[in-house]
């Protein structure tokens, strides 16, 4: 397993790096291919929940998000949403007149992955096309994977108490304030890493958006194993042996990517 997980990391690894240092189109696609097929595991998922969200609607709508994200920035936002809900409930609509009795939770289904996967999704373009964004992003996200790495680590070497019982028993509390510790000191690292390149992103200002990364984004692995756990399933996916799904492996980066932005935007750019 951990030799599939390896192999896996370091094959995406190069390719993740070279799309945010290029930006633009190539960032978004690459964005998009995860996201998009993180949105069809999350149909699958909801599928075996015993709803049917319209699955063109999940995965296409996503894709339109983030298509608008990239070219419009937040501008006619509200006209593609509105535009997605109404087709969303039309299509639930024929659904129940043709005899799907679960139409509404279906067509609530639906929205729940259009919003969480897409709209919340798409704040990872946004977070690379801001004023310095490349650097911005090498911080931000790498925070919340030295948490993950920081919280296995120490979690599986000390951890006695579980965070949640219900939703993922092998997660601890030690594991995850140890997580915060590393994911400080390493993101500290890698921002005076980055100056040796130009990056204005400064120790202080690393500190802060590691803090906070750690502290909130294992909301983001949490919240994917509800989904996991009410369909019966250990992994989203296995499209990518030895990490599970699409949707296992963006849980966290879902929550890093707004989180980051807005904490960015309201306290440096």
């Amino acid at each position: 397993m951990m030799k599939q997980r390896l192999i896996v990391a370091f094959t995406l690894l190069p390719i993740g790096l070279a799309a945010v240092f290029v930006g633009g189109i190539y960032f978004s696609v690459l964005i998009a291919i995860f996201l998009g097929l993180a949105a069809w595991e999350y149909t699958r998922l909801m599928r075996l929940c015993g709803a049917q969200p319209a699955s063109w609607l999940v995965v296409g709508g996503t894709l339109a998000i983030l298509a608008c994200r990239h070219w419009l920035n937040f501008a006619h936002a509200d006209l593609l949403i509105s535009g997605i809900i109404l087709a969303a409930m039309t299509h639930h609509l024929v659904s129940y007149e043709r005899g799907r009795d679960q139409a509404a939770t279906d067509f609530a289904a639906t929205l729940g992955g259009l919003f969480y996967i897409g709209w919340i999704g798409s704040y990872l373009i946004s977070l690379r096309q801001m004023d310095g964004g490349m650097w911005w992003f090498l911080v931000a996200l790498p925070a919340t994977w030295w948490a993950d790495v920081g919280a296995f680590f120490i979690g599986s070497a000390l951890g006695r108490h579980p965070m949640s019982r219900r939703v993922s028993p092998k997660k601890t509390w030690e594991g995850y304030f140890g997580g915060i510790i590393i994911s400080i000191g390493g993101t500290i690292g890698l921002a005076a890493l980055w100056q040796i390149w130009g990056s204005p992103v400064t120790a202080g200002q690393a500190a802060i958006i590691a803090l906070v990364m750690s502290a909130l984004t294992p909301l983001g692995d949490l919240s994917e194993s509800v989904f996991k756990r009410q369909a019966g399933v250990k992994d989203s996916g296995s499209l990518l042996p030895g990490h599970g799904g699409f949707f296992d492996r963006v849980d966290s980066w879902l929550w890093a990517g707004v989180i980051a932005y807005y904490l960015i935007t309201f306290l440096w750019v």
